[in-house]
């Protein structure tokens, strides 16, 4: 993984993103295809379960499905398949991909 802010582009991994500021969503506004890299968690006592699970900063995730009625939301991230509650989802911030 690297890196790489030129006239405010990041590179990560061969998928470009405009300036972050202006790209920032939480994970649970994504649709279901959707890729995005993970920058930040809103709540600390969910955070280590998250980090355990490998939902670390810098970390590609693709939202791979989202139930019926919106909870939970399967995502792919660290080469796997992880299940998340809606409220999990909402405490984490991506940078999402054009």
């Amino acid at each position: 993984m690297y890196y790489s802010k030129i006239r405010n582009k990041i590179v990560f991994n061969d998928i470009t993103f405009n300036d972050y500021s202006e790209m920032m969503k939480r994970l649970s506004e994504l649709v279901a295809g959707q890729q995005a890299v993970i920058h930040s968690f809103e709540k600390d006592e969910i955070f280590i379960k998250l980090m355990e699970m490998g939902c670390i900063p810098g970390e590609k995730v693709v939202v791979e499905q989202i139930a019926p009625l919106g909870d939970p939301i399967s995502i792919s991230v660290s080469g796997y398949h992880l299940s998340l509650r809606k409220n999990e989802a909402y405490s984490i911030f991506v940078e999402t991909a054009n």
